[in-house]
Order: structure tokens, then sequence, then C-alpha cells
């Protein structure tokens, strides 16, 4: 039996938080930011949670994350 193993690009880019919902960074903040109103990319700061939707992949992702 193979072992279960954790996919290393998900794990640097998100974290479980102690309620069991997961932080994630925001996207579209990285360049080309000249175009991009200021409104915009002061909405783009800080950290959001992964969408229930998509919990199901970040589960298999993560496996030994307890979610």
């Amino acid at each position: 039996m193979p072992k279960m193993k954790t996919k290393k690009g998900a794990a640097k880019r998100f974290r479980v938080r102690p309620g069991g919902t997961v932080k994630r960074g925001q996207a579209f903040k990285r360049h080309i930011l000249t175009k991009k109103t200021t409104k915009n990319k002061r909405h783009l700061r800080g950290t959001v949670a992964v969408h229930e939707a998509n919990m199901g992949h970040m589960k298999q992702m993560l496996p030994f994350a307890g979610l």
C-alpha cells in the first residue's frame, strides 16, 4: 500500500485555522499592478477563507491537516 502524501505546493499556500477553515492569500496581486485601480489593490490585501465548495479538494491535497 503506498503512503499518503501531502501536496507540498498546497502546504506552502494554505494554513488551517483552529475552527477548521482554511485561509489562503488573494490572487491577482503579484504583477501588472499599474493598470489595476488603487481600490482594487486595497481590497486584495490580506487573507480570505477557502470556499466551502473547494474543501473537498483541500482534504485531498492536505490529508494530514485534520480537515
